[in-house]
């Protein structure tokens, strides 16, 4: 049971990581063509710098969705090793 609450946990990380980065995406490109509506002329900075804030965002999603879903790979594996033990073994 404290194995699935664990996967479920995981899953759950993962889905806020993927939503935040969504979110902060989403407000970086808009106040981007804000800025663009804004000054045209200024284009040019506004996206080289919006495509580097962007990649940083999906950088740290990215590292972010690699330690959660180890997490719940290492909870499987500590279930499957529980669940090798002799029942003569363990100590509840």
């Amino acid at each position: 049971m404290e194995y699935g609450l664990a996967l479920l946990g995981a899953s759950l990380g993962a889905g806020l990581v993927l939503l935040g980065a969504a979110n902060g995406i989403g407000k970086l490109a808009g106040s981007a063509v804000e800025g663009i509506a804004r000054q045209p002329e200024a284009s040019g900075k506004i996206q080289t710098a919006m495509l580097i804030a962007a990649a940083l965002i999906e950088g740290v999603a990215f590292f972010a969705l690699v330690i959660v879903m180890g997490m719940g790979s290492n909870t499987l594996e500590i279930a499957k090793a529980a669940s090798s033990v002799p029942a003569a073994a363990q100590h509840d």
